[in-house]
């Protein structure tokens, strides 16, 4: 068996957004996996829902595909592709499943997401994000043949609270909801010209934010609006029903939180989600019914200590009698159904791991007995399959073995759980040592022991589990020698509203001490060499690194990644982020500057001895790597062994979704720098190694920046 490294990360596929047909007799899903250094192969494959038989790929290995989904009589499925295209815009395309090749159906220039069929399968919704110069030319509905976009406006003129996100900046561009008719397409006999025959309609046609479009009947869409005096700057949203043949649209309903799922009934009832208003970034989602007609709201999770995921999106049953939704629970993903109508209290169906999606299918009068859910899930031994589970039988049954030939050749180790106490508060944890048949005959003493690798989680209100997109991650640094230890400190969501609002204004502290008390757990193993530990996490968790090591000098070495390093610097630069100071911290920098410069690890860069690289991204814009330059000059000037990596084209996701070449640097780069401090290993500081030395990617690109000044 051969010990898992960093460079696996390129033979790894992984599934996500499963779509059940609507008999549930196939499963459609997309398929990710590393190209070369740059990009990735995604395409969608489907799959029998019984099992049987291998999945098949439905589309070309040519840009990069997206969101398949069945039309209502199950003889087409759309998605969005950036096949043919000179840019990264996903136009929308449906392919027919009887033979033949996919129709391209728009050539929008605002590009194409969130696609819903009608429920008579003539047409489809879609939101596109445009200017008001692009409206007014038409290039939402059409792109000219001549037409070459900007770059980006010179000089950028900033009119809004929020002006960017997902490494972008809005520009004018504002999101907007479309309708297009399914049978068109662009540069064919069917549709030569979407703009002079109107196969494109603009629903909304106002600067606004629109989003989450879903079908009534099928000549009704629901969507929503962020609304307010300042809607950047409010969490307030409407839900409106549109009717497209008057033409007309009328609130509904206004709801609150950070962003809301809707899926709407023909007969007029819509399910969404909904949060608390005040400190709405510690608040639980809740799953709310709404009748349209009587203005009635049903509350259907009152009575469930848990918030909705952000996974998956709650779904209507096949009778439109239940809601089936997802939330986070101790360390899984549990899937639930709840009659709609609130009669009866959610009930757990399962809790298959870490899942990546779910949706339900079946006969269009199925009840909640007799459907199926399909589901993709990672668990300790796999990074990701598609399942099927069968409400009638009470059966799962996996669909794929995407990694098998990979896994079959490698030594994957089994976390332990493990329950502790801190400060009265039950905390769970993993500990991951290395698997024997990996094990490295120089990262363990005579006496056996391992150094300790301590991983700190994001969010802050988040949850790790022993997959997701760590499995990677913590079976390298185990195959590397380190025994790996994770937990979910309060703050993090899956163990009831109290658990997650007890970091309220005090984000280090009590995190710092929740896992510190897993460190002790683990540091009384006798295979645990306590006097070499180390800690690394990402975004909250750089937060939490940086903040561990300006407390505490019990780590040799600290790897902090995208951080937040300063409280008023990341409220001034990040994007809607914002509102996790105001929320989490009920306050303003105009308020409690000193208060907030004092919960900052820059507040306590002072007392840093640890050694401590940086990790960021350049176009990160939820945690803006401003804070991190500010703390790397902090470590700099007071003489702490210290390296900031910088990666160019990338932001908040490098680590799930980044070139695969710098989501593999950065995983060697993070046991470099613990290796060259560990007593375990036979290296010096990475300071002091060749620059490409330890480095599967060997010279770095001419536009990398590591900066040693």
């Amino acid at each position: 068996m051969e010990p898992i490294t960093a460079a696996d990360y390129h033979d790894i596929a992984v599934p996500s957004d499963p779509r059940i047909s609507p008999g549930g007799d196939r499963v459609a899903f997309v398929r990710r996996q590393p190209n070369d250094d740059d990009s990735y192969e995604t395409t969608v494959y489907l799959v029998d829902a019984a099992g049987e038989g291998e999945p098949r790929r439905l589309t070309l290995a040519e840009g990069a595909d997206a969101e398949p989904r069945w039309s209502p009589s199950g003889d087409r499925i759309a998605f969005t592709s950036t096949r043919g295209a000179a840019d990264d815009r996903q136009q929308l395309w449906v392919l027919p499943l009887d033979g033949g090749e996919a129709r391209r159906v728009t050539d929008v220039v605002g590009g194409v997401s969130s696609i819903a069929w009608s429920p008579d399968g003539e047409r489809i919704a879609f939101v596109q994000s445009v200017t008001a110069d692009d409206r007014e030319a038409d290039r939402d509905l059409a792109v000219p043949d001549d037409y070459e976009p900007e770059d980006h406006p010179d000089p950028r003129v900033i009119d809004r609270t929020v002006y960017r996100a997902a490494e972008r900046h809005f520009d004018g561009r504002r999101p907007g909801v479309y309708v297009v008719d399914a049978d068109a397409t662009v540069g064919g006999v069917t549709d030569p010209d979407p703009a002079e025959s109107g196969a494109v309609d603009r629903v909304t046609d106002r600067e606004a934010d629109f989003a989450a479009p879903s079908w009534g009947d099928a000549d009704t869409l629901y969507y929503t609006e962020a609304v307010g005096d300042d809607p950047d700057d409010s969490v307030e949203i409407a839900i409106h029903a549109h009717d497209l043949d008057a033409g007309e649209a009328e609130r509904a309903h206004t709801t609150t939180g950070w962003g809301a799922d809707l899926a709407a009934t023909a007969d007029g009832r819509v399910a969404f989600t909904h949060a608390e208003p005040k400190q709405v970034s510690m608040q639980p989602t809740d799953l709310r019914v709404l009748d349209v007609e009587s203005g009635s709201v049903t509350d259907l999770t009152d009575g469930v200590d848990r918030g909705l995921g952000r996974g998956t999106t709650p779904q209507w049953g096949p009778a439109d009698e239940t809601l089936y939704f997802a939330t986070p629970d101790e360390g899984q993903t549990a899937l639930w159904r709840v009659p709609a109508d609130g009669s009866e209290t959610p009930e757990r169906l399962l809790r298959p791991g870490t899942v990546s999606g779910a949706t339900v299918g079946g006969d269009a009068d199925a009840g909640p007995e007799s459907v199926t859910v399909a589901f993709a899930a990672s668990e300790w031994d796999h990074p990701g399959d598609a399942f099927a589970y069968d409400a009638a039988a009470d059966e799962t049954t996996r669909l794929t073995d995407l990694n098998a030939d990979y896994l079959d050749e490698r030594a994957v180790g089994e976390p332990e759980e493990l329950r502790f106490e801190s400060d009265g508060v039950e905390i769970q944890g993993w500990l991951l040592t290395p698997p024997v048949e990996a094990g490295d005959a120089e990262s363990a003493d005579a006496d056996g022991q391992y150094p300790l690798a301590v991983e700190i989680h994001g969010g802050p209100h988040a949850m790790w589990s022993t997959a997701g997109t760590m499995w990677h991650e913590f079976q390298t640094l185990a195959a590397r020698g380190y025994a790996v230890f994770w937990s979910n400190p309060r703050g993090s969501t899956g163990y009831g509203e109290a658990f997650t609002q007890a970091i309220e204004r005090d984000w280090g502290a009590i995190t710092l001490r929740d896992v510190m008390a897993g460190v002790e757990t683990v540091a009384d193993r006798p295979q645990i060499d306590d006097s070499n530990a180390f800690v690394t996490g990402g975004s909250f968790g750089g937060f939490m690194t940086a903040w561990a090591v300006g407390q505490t000098d019990y780590f040799r070495a600290a790897v902090s990644q995208r951080g937040v390093y300063d409280l008023t610097g990341f409220y001034g630069s990040t994007d809607a982020a914002y509102k996790l100071v105001e929320g989490d911290f009920d306050t303003v920098p105009s308020a409690e500057p000193e208060w907030l410069w004092e919960q900052s690890p820059t507040g306590h860069a002072d007392a840093v001895d640890t050694p401590t690289l940086l990790i960021h991204s350049e176009d990160d814009t939820r945690t803006p790597i401003c804070t991190a330059e500010l703390y790397h000059r902090l470590l700099r000037k007071n003489g702490v062994d210290t390296r900031f990596v910088r990666y160019p084209r990338e932001g908040h996701e490098l680590s799930r979704s980044g070139e695969p070449a710098h989501v593999v640097d950065r995983i060697e780069r993070i046991a470099r720098w613990f290796d060259g401090y560990s007593e375990h290993h036979d290296a010096e500081r990475a300071l002091d190694r060749p620059e490409d030395d330890g480095l599967s990617a060997g010279e770095e690109p001419e536009d990398s920046a590591e900066s040693e000044t």
